[in-house]
Formats: structure tokens, sequence, C-alpha cells
């Protein structure tokens, strides 16, 4: 049986590897670009996996002073979808990195899910 001692240092040292790859996972996400749209196309937002946005891109034909609220809509839209893929992309290197930790499926820890 190992001591409290070498079961503390156990403890220790996962802690400090489970740190070390989450803050590689948070790199990495915001690394990781998806586009999201709306209007076929006609508006489009690019975010980092991590939800921060990178740039938003309006096609001329929108650029009537009468559609402004169709624009308007069309943005939030393109937002909305590139959040969606986002947090898809963030869930999908989630679960990889928890199993690649070799943690069961579901299995939460603090800042994980």
């Amino acid at each position: 049986m190992k001591s409290m001692e070498e079961m503390m240092a156990a403890a220790q040292k996962a802690a400090e590897t489970i740190s070390k790859q989450m803050n590689e996972m948070q790199v990495k996400l915001d690394a990781i670009e998806v586009e999201g749209s709306a209007g076929g196309g006609l508006v489009k937002v690019r975010a980092s996996a991590k939800g921060r946005i990178l740039g938003v891109s309006i096609d001329d034909s929108l650029m009537v002073p009468d559609d402004k609220q169709i624009l308007e809509d069309l943005v939030a839209a393109a937002f909305n979808d590139a959040r969606d893929r986002a947090d898809r992309v963030s869930e999908q290197q989630m679960r990889e990195m928890q199993g690649s930790m070799g943690l069961p499926p579901g299995f939460n820890l603090p800042g994980l899910g």
C-alpha cells in the first residue's frame, strides 16, 4: 500500500497534468475557426471555437437602407450559427481530450464540461 504522501504526490501530479492539458485545449480552441452564415450565405460570421468573433462579412446586395432590419436579423442569425458551430467543435475537442486522459464518457471535471 502506498503511503499518504505518495498518494498526495500522485494526485498533485495528476492535477498538474490536467491543468496543463486544459490550458493547451483552450489555446487549441482559440485557434480553430468556424463560420456561421445566414441568408443563404449573404451574411457570414467567423468565430473561434472558444466563441471569439473574428470577422463579419456582408454581401453588398444587402446594403440597402430600407432593408436595415433584415440585415440586422441576418447578422444576429449568422452570429448564432457561428456560436452553435463553435460550441459543437469545442464539445468534440473536449470529449477527445477526456478520452485521451482515460476519463469515462460523461465524467465532468471543473472546466471540462
